[in-house]
Formats: C-alpha cells, structure tokens, sequence
C-alpha cells in the first residue's frame, strides 16, 4: 500500500491543490490523490515548513530556544501539489476538484514507470531524481517534429545532455546536423563510423547575394556599392556556370569585373558612366581584398552543395570553431536555407534531401539573437514555424535564454532547462513556455549539475530528471587549471635544463 505523507486542506482547484503534512516529501516527487472514483496524479511543486508556536511574532532567542525544548522537532510541512491527470483516463485533468482532507500518497513507481516509457519511439534520456529506479523517456518524434531547446547556465550540463540525445538518436538511426560553434563535438567518441565531421566550406555559386554581401561588410546604406557589387556578383556567377571564366577563385572573378570597371572610369577619354562612381567602386575593391583574406578558406568552386555532404544516420558536425561570428552566421544561413529548400523539393517531386534531419544549435543565442538581425535567425524561425510538416527539427541550445529571440524560443514545443540562477534568463525562459510555473522556476536555481526540468509534448507531464552520463568522450568540460599549470611548469623547467645542459656542453659557464 502507498506511504500518505498528508491531506489537502482548505480551498482546491482543478489544477492545484494545498496540503499539511508532519513528514517531509521532496519538490518534484509524484502524488495520487484517490477521490470520487477517481485515482489522480499530482507532482509536489513547493514546500514550505512551520511551527504553530514559533512565529515571525517572537523576537527574543531565549524564549524560542524554551519553546523548541518543549515543542521539539514538532514541525508541520505545507505544500502544493500541481494535478497532473486522472492516471485511469489519459492523463485527463478530472472536472471536479479535490475534496479538502483527501491523503495524499507517494505515486506508486510501477505507475510512474507506466507513464514515463515510450516504449518504439523512446528515447531514454534518464531518471527521476524523487525516484531514481523510475526511468525517463522522451517521444522522439514529438521531441524532433516540435522542436526543443537546451537551456542552461555555464557548467550545469547543457554538453552531455545534447551527446545523449545525439547518442539517442543515433540508436535509432536518426540524422543530426550540429553547428558546432567551439568545436566541443568534433572528438565527441558516438561510435565508430556514426560521425561525419564537415568543413564550414561553401560553393559561393549556391550563396544568396544577401549572404556574400554580409561578408564583404558593405554597409546597409552604402547602395552604389551595393549595386555595383550586386552587379559584379551576377556577371561573376554567369560567366563562371557558363565556363567561359577560368579560375578557382570567385571573389578574384568579381575583383576582375570592378577593375575594368574601374580602369575605364579612370579613362578620360572613355566618357565612362562609370566615372562618377570611381570611389564606390574602389570601395568595394579594398573590401573584396580583406573578404579574401578573412574568409576566402571558406568559399571554394570545388564545394559541393551543402546537402550533399549530409550522410543519413549520422551526427554529422559542422566544425565552426576556426571561423568568427560574421562568417559562421552566413555558412548557419545558407545550410538552413538549403536544408528547408531541399526537405520541400523531396516531399514534392522526389529529388532533394530525402531523410528527416535533426538541426541542433550550439550558441543559439549568438546566431538568433534578442534585438539585432542576423542572417541565421530569419531561417531559424522559419523552420522553427515550418520544419514540422518537412521532417526538419530543431534544437536550440544556449547558456544565455535572456539573449536569445523569443520568436525561435516560443516555438520550441519542447524544452529541457537545467540550472538557471539569473532571474532575467528565467523569465524570457517563462514568457516563452506556458508549462512552466513560478513554483517550478523556484526549482531552477538549486538543480545539481546534470539535473533537469522536462517540458512540453514530448513528456506526457512535468519532469525533475537526473540526465544520464554520456559515456563517450566530450570535449567541452572544464579543463583542469591547476593540472595544465603543472604541465605547463614541467615543460618550461625541462627547457631551461636543455638550455642549460647544450651552454655548458659548448664550453659556457651557465
């Protein structure tokens, strides 16, 4: 028989209820509450503990030190218990509500493990913290079709519980693509040949104009250069398909086109229309010198299309670590755009991209962020509105919620949030989920490191889980400081030894 640790009292609702207990439960632990016929799942979402006799009333330490000897430890616990849903129907919310006095058991774990497997189309990503032989599953294709969102401080976990999802997936000979911003998943250990990792390199003849303009950094209201670069870019792109160019170089190919532009403007005799237009058009020419050498090792005429380097059942990483924000936000861009345009091209006449991918987003905040435009976060939220019915998921992954669109954010049907300590990233986190609660967001800054709160579609109700250990290798922890330091030590005494022994072996006095 179930353990009771207590009774509702005074005033219930449909969806909550109060209770006083003289034991103590723990915050997220499961409930039922049998009533009306009825056998109803809650989840305890606070905790406060009291004593009749000492109250914010007493001021002196004297007299609640007398009244602790004779009272002792005879404290109350009161709480509040979210109901969840009728565990006999569906998970249905009962239309009556709680009778005050009703006890309130500890759910039996047989239950829990009833609800909590997914069964074919689970995906384990853990176990309860309240009730740690109870084992957490998520659906995977509510999970991809509806997106999610990884969301989490530094340190608290955010790595291993994308590895294990990845991992997951994998099993299930899922594709994923991970826009790895730090290079964390490149030595990611998922099996052998389960990893594909990809090079940010582009065939500038599938970017968008507004796409290479972002890289050539001609400003929004610079429209000569703008046209004249736009124009270059066509002739360059034209004259490339049609071979009638020779070359490898694509920004070399536009450079040639301004220069005789440029080099007829500089014709007095030429009576060029160009002439009035000589600075803009040498504008454009510095800027084209430092896009090469900025970002020319990311466009190559010898790349083939970016959905082509997509291998199905895999984690396919995008190595973005070696290059800055600006271009990692053209390269995101033009692969989401591409990903879109092929998932719609397949579902429509056969030819494109033809298996469902998984998009996870490293630094999310960064390529769709709060209050400025970037590239990325028009296709981010296009596929965040339209990925569903094309098989495109997408997870968001971020340290900083606070910063990241609230558009993209909303969408994400889904969310696993582990610790998060400042008040403003909780509640944009909030603002965007109607799952979660004031009492769970209370919860958010005492979770441990690898512990979490599941919301959303893909778990049939609120989670407090303890996210398994991923047990290949990640590269994205914490180095041990104190360790490299030591390395770092030894090596430098080592060299002066060196140094020391080949001076005095030439004949010096060290």
């Amino acid at each position: 028989m179930s353990k009771v640790i207590g009774r509702c009292v005074g005033e219930t609702s449909l969806v909550s209820v109060s209770f006083i207990s003289k034991e103590m439960p723990r915050v997220g632990e499961y409930v039922s509450l049998k009533y009306d016929g009825k056998n109803v799942l809650g989840m305890i979402e606070s905790l406060v503990r009291g004593s009749v006799s000492i109250n914010d009333q007493i001021y002196d330490p004297l007299t609640i030190e007398k009244i602790k000897a004779i009272e002792g430890d005879d404290h109350y616990v009161k709480g509040t218990v979210k109901i969840l849903g009728d565990i006999d129907d569906e998970l249905r919310i009962p239309r009556t509500p709680v009778p005050p006095g009703t006890e309130i058991m500890v759910a039996d774990s047989k239950i829990l493990k009833k609800i909590f497997n997914v069964g074919k189309y689970g995906l384990k990503l853990g176990n309860l913290i309240t009730q740690e032989d109870v084992t957490v599953e998520v659906d995977i294709n509510k999970m991809v079709s509806r997106h999610l969102a990884v969301l989490a401080m530094t340190g608290a976990g955010k790595s291993n519980t994308v590895s294990v999802i990845v991992d997951g997936l994998l099993n299930v000979n899922g594709s994923v693509l991970i826009f790895d911003m730090h290079s964390e998943y490149v030595n990611t250990d998922f099996g052998k040949d389960r990893v594909k990792v990809l090079k940010p390199q582009i065939n500038p003849l599938y970017l968008s104009f507004s796409e290479i303009k972002k890289l050539s950094n001609i400003p929004s209201n610079a429209y000569v250069q703008e046209r004249y670069f736009l124009k270059a870019f066509k002739l360059a792109r034209k004259s490339i398909i049609q071979g009638s160019t020779m070359g490898k170089n694509f920004i070399a190919v536009i450079q040639s086109k301004l220069e005789g532009w440029l080099k007829e403007a500089e014709d007095p005799e030429s009576k060029s229309p160009y002439s009035s237009d000589k600075k803009s058009i040498a504008d454009i020419l510095n800027k084209l010198d430092h896009m090469q050498d900025k970002y020319g090792n990311i466009l190559s005429l010898e790349a083939k299309d970016a959905i082509d380097n997509l291998e199905v059942g895999k984690a396919n990483i995008l190595d973005l670590g070696s290059v800055d924000e600006f271009a990692s936000d053209v390269v995101v861009s033009h692969i989401l755009r591409n990903v879109l345009r092929s998932r719609k091209e397949f579902l429509r006449s056969g030819d494109g991209l033809e298996f469902p991918i998984f998009l996870v987003l490293e630094e999310a905040h960064i390529l769709a962020p709060q209050n400025r435009k970037t590239e990325s976060k028009i296709w981010i939220s296009r596929i965040a509105r339209e990925g569903r019915k094309f098989s495109v998921g997408l997870c968001l992954v971020s340290q900083s919620p606070k910063s990241l669109d609230s558009d993209a954010l909303s969408q994400a049907n889904n969310m696993i949030i582990l610790r998060l300590v400042e008040p403003t990233d909780q509640n944009h986190v909030q603002r965007a989920s109607e799952s979660l609660s004031d009492d769970l967001i209370t919860q958010l800054p005492s979770l441990n490191i690898g512990e979490a709160i599941l919301l959303g579609l893909m778990t049939r109700i609120p989670t407090l889980v303890r996210i398994n250990e991923f047990k290949g290798k990640i590269s994205g922890g914490d180095l041990n400081i104190v360790d490299e330091w030591s390395k770092s030590h030894e090596n430098y005494i080592k060299t002066l030894d060196q140094q020391k022994k080949e001076y005095e072996d030439l004949g010096g006095d060290y």
